[in-house]
């Protein structure tokens, strides 16, 4: 008789808005076994042992380093601002531990590379959590984009009133989500950036001397594998702004893949449509709208599933690995460079 797997060991590394999500999910999931949880405010652990009920069993730790040596411990997942990302994998890395780390892996490619690099010498599994990547829209518009026919341009909106990172601007807090959707349903990455922002709420310091940008606009170029031109997407980005939106859009010659969050019944809807003829009276014909059937599951709990799966089998996650995340914080680098010198960045 066949007995179920061991539930890993795992430890929770900064318990912010975020990493409270992560706890609740983890805890939740019989394929992981929560034994530390860690944060320098004292307060908030004593705060979340009490929301969360936790037992004995679950030592709290306001020093990371002493966390690391916890008895037991198998993996660990980081929720920690991204200029910590890099000493924290590492560390754990180096102590033999898997690692799920907050988006973005860090803030440097290089530093990116070498952590995988780490990984793939310690064989330890490496995962980064852009969370959108395991929405069941996100992946069914994946397969619903060769019905969009030959792709004419994108564009998206990410807007809200806060929250307020102050360790990474606009585009590395918010931006970085539509791009990962973005290269997820195209297969591949922008090749050209532009960006232009502007700063409002924090002004230049030693640690962001041209100040943190609220809101932004990108300009992307990616090669079209169904067009010969270049496809183009425009990015609007802002946390300094109460007119909520979250949506994404594919525009081709044969319809338009829009994913708008929300619409929390049916993000997903694909607009049908074409024109009849190449020359005038250019008449619209077979229109339709169909709201795209998902399945309704909580994208975060699908991503710590996925980690602890991939941590189980011993095998890199084909669908956040670190080297993937590596790409991405590539991408974001040339980013802040257009954004900082104002002219177009090839990649």
């Amino acid at each position: 008789m066949s007995h179920p797997p061991r539930p890993i060991n795992l430890a929770i590394f900064g318990l912010g808005r975020w990493g409270s999500h992560l706890l609740r999910n983890f805890l939740a999931l019989p394929e992981s076994r929560v034994v530390a949880i860690v944060d320098p405010n004292p307060q908030r652990l004593e705060n979340l042992r009490d929301r969360f009920t936790l037992g004995d069993t679950v030592a709290c730790y306001d020093d990371w380093h002493q966390a690391m040596a916890h008895p037991g411990l198998e993996a660990v997942a980081i929720a920690t601002p991204a200029s910590t990302h890099y000493p924290m994998i590492q560390t754990a890395l180096n102590a033999g531990l898997h690692v799920l780390s907050e988006k973005p892996l860090t803030l440097d490619s290089n530093r990116s590379a070498a952590l995988c690099q780490l990984a793939k010498t310690q064989e330890r599994q490496l995962m980064v959590d852009h969370t959108y990547l395991f929405h069941p829209a996100v992946q069914r518009g994946r397969e619903l984009c060769p019905q969009l026919g030959t792709l004419r341009y994108g564009y998206a909106a990410r807007t809200n009133l806060g929250p307020v990172r102050p360790d990474a601007d606009v585009f590395w807090d918010l931006a970085i989500h539509d791009i990962s959707i973005l290269n997820h349903w195209l297969g591949q990455l922008p090749i050209t950036v532009a960006a232009w922002g502007t700063v409002w709420l924090q002004t230049p310091s030693a640690q962001a001397p041209t100040g943190l940008r609220d809101a932004g606009w990108l300009r992307l170029l990616y090669p079209n594998a169904t067009g010969s031109n270049l496809l183009e997407v425009m990015v609007h980005v802002s946390w300094a702004n109460p007119d909520r939106q979250r949506r994404l859009a594919l525009v081709g010659d044969r319809g338009t893949l829009v994913f708008d969050e929300s619409l929390q019944a049916h993000p997903l809807t694909l607009y049908a449509g074409h024109f009849q003829a190449q020359e005038p009276p250019f008449v619209p014909s077979g229109l339709e709208t169909e709201a795209v059937a998902i399945a309704h599951l909580e994208p975060l709990k699908q991503m710590c599933t996925h980690f602890l799966d991939c941590v189980a089998n011993d095998r890199p996650s084909p669908i956040s690995a670190g080297p993937m995340a590596t790409d991405l914080v590539r991408v974001m680098e040339a980013i802040a460079i257009a954004a900082e010198t104002g002219q177009p960045v090839d990649i």
